[in-house]
Order: C-alpha cells, then sequence, then structure tokens
C-alpha cells in the first residue's frame, strides 16, 4: 500500500487545515464579544458565517470539481481561503464586525470545496470497510490542529481578557473605543501568518503528484450496477444521511464553540475556561485512536455510530442536569461521543453512488450548514433562557442520529 503514503499524507495536512480554521471560532466568538460588544446571539454568527457557506456553495462546489479534478480543485479552494483570510486584516484593523463575517464567508467557500474533494476522496481511496478508519486517521489531523490552533491563538487575542473587559466596562466610551481597537488589531499578525501558510500550501498541492480518482468512481459505480440510476433523489440513505450530518454537525459546533462562554457562565474566569475548546477537541482525538484500532477489526462503523449517539444524548442530558465544573465536563465530553459520527455516516451515506459519488459528497457537503444554524438557535437560546438550557437543543439531534444507525442507511428504493 506504499502508493497510498502519499495521499494519505496530503489529505491529511488538507484535513489540519481544517480543524486549524474550524475551531479558531471558539476563540473568535469570545473575542469578538468582547472586541465588537455582541451579545450571544450576535457573537454565534461567526459560526454562521463559516458554515452557511457550505451550504450557498456545496453544489458549484461539486460544479467546480468536475471541471477542475480533485487536485486542482484542493489547490483553489486553499487560493479562496487565502483570500478571505487576508480579509481579518483590515478588519481587525477598522473592528468592523460585517467584514470579520465575510472573511468566515470566503474562508468556508474554500472549505466548502476542499471538502467535497477531500472526503470522498479518502472514502474511495481503498477499501469501503476501512473508510472510517481513514477518516479516523483525518479525524485526528483534524483534531490535532483544531487543539492547537485555538490555544495558540487565544494565548495572542485572548490574553487578560477578563482584565480587558472588566477595565472597558468602568471606561468613558472615548477610552472604550481606544481600548478596544487596541484589542482587536491583536488578530493582525496571526491571520497574516495563517494567509501565507495556505498560500504556501495551495501551491504545494497544485504541484504534488496527488492522483486524481476520477475513472475510479465511475467504475465503482459500473461494479454495483447504478448505472441504472437516473437522479440522486433515488438514494434515500444518502438524503437520510445528509439530515443526520446537518443534525450532527450543528451538536459538534455547539459542543466546540459554546464552551468557553459556558464555561464564563458558570463562574470561570475567561482565563481558564479559553483552555475548554481544547478539552472538547481533546476528547474527540480520543475517539479518533479508539476508532483506528477498533474499526473495523472489533467493531463496525455502523456499532460506532450507534454507540456514539447513545454517548451523545447521555452527555447532553448530564451536562443539563448538573452544575459548574462537572457540567462543563459533560459538555467537553460531547466531543468524545462525536468523534466518531462523521467518519461513520460517510461511507453509509456514499455507499452505492457510484458516478453520483461527486454530487452525493457535495449534498453532504451541504449539511455542514447545520453548524450554521443550530449554534445561532442555540445563541438565541441562551439569551432568551440560560446558556445551560439551550443545551437541550442537542437532545432530538443525537435521537435522529441514533436513528440513522440503527434503520436509516438501511432505506433503499
Amino acid at each position: 500500500m506504499k502508493y497510498l503514503r502519499q495521499p494519505i499524507f496530503i489529505i491529511g495536512i488538507l484535513f489540519s487545515v481544517f480543524g486549524l480554521v474550524t475551531w479558531l471560532g471558539s476563540v473568535l466568538i469570545p473575542y469578538l464579544r468582547i472586541a465588537c460588544q455582541l451579545n450571544n446571539f450576535s457573537s454565534y454568527l461567526v459560526a454562521f458565517s463559516l458554515y452557511i457557506s457550505y451550504t450557498v456553495m456545496a453544489l458549484p462546489a461539486a460544479a467546480v470539481l468536475k471541471r477542475t479534478g480533485y487536485k486542482k480543485g484542493m489547490a483553489l479552494g486553499l487560493f479562496i481561503m487565502t483570500a478571505g483570510t487576508l480579509c481579518f486584516i483590515p478588519a481587525a484593523m477598522s473592528r468592523w464586525y460585517v467584514l470579520f463575517l465575510f472573511g468566515l464567508f470566503i474562508q468556508g467557500t474554500g472549505m466548502a470545496i476542499l471538502q467535497t474533494a477531500a472526503n470522498p476522496y479518502v472514502t474511495i481511496l481503498g477499501p469501503l470497510e476501512s473508510a472510517a478508519r481513514r477518516m479516523s486517521i483525518m479525524g485526528i489531523c483534524n483534531g490535532i490542529a483544531g487543539v492547537i490552533g485555538p490555544l495558540a491563538l487565544g494565548s495572542v487575542i485572548l490574553n487578560d481578557a477578563d482584565g480587558i473587559r472588566e477595565k472597558v466596562a468602568r471606561m468613558a466610551s472615548s477610552e472604550k473605543v481606544i481600548e478596544l481597537e487596541r484589542l482587536a488589531h491583536r488578530a493582525i499578525l496571526p491571520y497574516g501568518i495563517i494567509a501565507l501558510a495556505l498560500l504556501g500550501l495551495g501551491v504545494w498541492i497544485y504541484y504534488s503528484g496527488l492522483p486524481e480518482l476520477h475513472d475510479e468512481a465511475d467504475d465503482m459505480n459500473e461494479a454495483n450496477g447504478h448505472h441504472r440510476k437516473t437522479s440522486i433523489f433515488q438514494f434515500p440513505h444518502l438524503l437520510l444521511g445528509v439530515l443526520t450530518l446537518f443534525l450532527y454537525v450543528g451538536v459538534e459546533v455547539i459542543a466546540g464553540d459554546t464552551i468557553i462562554n459556558y464555561g464564563t457562565s458558570q463562574g470561570f474566569r475567561m482565563s481558564t475556561a479559553r483552555f475548554f475548546n481544547s478539552c472538547t477537541l481533546g476528547g474527540m482525538l480520543a475517539g479518533y485512536l479508539l476508532g483506528i484500532v477498533l474499526i473495523p477489526r472489533y467493531l463496525s462503523h455502523i456499532r460506532v455510530l450507534k454507540i456514539s449517539s447513545l454517548m451523545g444524548l447521555a452527555f447532553g442530558l448530564a451536562a443539563l442536569f448538573t452544575q459548574g465544573g462537572v457540567s462543563v465536563a459533560f459538555v467537553a465530553l460531547l466531543g468524545l461521543a462525536n468523534s466518531m459520527v462523521w467518519p461513520s455516516i460517510w461511507p453509509l451515506a456514499i455507499q452505492g453512488l457510484g458516478r453520483f459519488t461527486r454530487i452525493g459528497s457535495s449534498l453532504l457537503i451541504l449539511a455542514i450548514g447545520g453548524g450554521a444554524l443550530l449554534p445561532l438557535l442555540y445563541g438565541w437560546l441562551a439569551d432568551y433562557f440560560s446558556p445551560q438550557q439551550a443545551y437541550w437543543i442537542v437532545v432530538p439531534c443525537y435521537c435522529f442520529i441514533g436513528y440513522y444507525a440503527v434503520y436509516g442507511h438501511k432505506v433503499r428504493v
């Protein structure tokens, strides 16, 4: 399997990019809440702007990949992400929240192209029964970057955030503006570095030896006898998978992006709470490692999906009925429950799609929009009720994930 090492290595780096850019939102939300003086609902527009781009751009991304192929499409996605990241520099200089959100949308547009290419690429790069294991390896790459990125960015832009917040509350309007502008400017250097890294990675991918898999997808189609299918809507297991993934991404983003603010609502100072997202991602990493060991030798990805849904339901309810650090810990444990849901749903949802694999992948990427809408709903509930009671939103989501694991993935026309 030596010929697979370079593609897996390259795709692993791309999944690290996904983790880095995606989970920086957990730090941006409390940072921009202070710098731009936002409430819960407004601050969660950070997640909305990043993830709604998947919904808007998923189908266009399939058309792009059809013209460019996987490799050039991945490079294009990285160049678009570079442009979005560069928007943070004028946004930080002007403290203009709308421009931050626009930059996040452009970043998400690039990631929509990358994800539409990378996820099916990993799935069809080897045997289907071990696809969840390969996705787990990608998840580790994603998770490691997701742990390190927010810690590094948080140490820069959230340094002494408690002191700044308390100081700003006592300041006159003119002094407050100067202090908040100084805080906003902290984002300029780290996002300039990220933009350069993305640009360099895009150039490297463009000139890499990453193989195309166009023919493999079509061959799989013929082998499975699905050349008689005329529409993507003739695959109900895919459509149910899209809804399941929509709900899953929503609860995954809620678990990662809300825990810092939730920690402060439970009495923790920002200097401590800013590390809580890394606890959530640490749980995800642990789950990915278990997936590599257990799948497919000891557990099928279907069994793992069932276990994950039960764990998510149990941890979500426990977070609702406990207080303080214990409740925060159960929110962090949702990371463990969530870790194997994405790599388990993908192979189930795209199984047997054949020549419809790209459009099916686009629909699954479209489902990432759950990360835009459900956290925003959480923010509204947090303002209306409380940050803790808002976690009731995760309960029906995990129930539906359990349904897909037990029955939904079997539905066929």
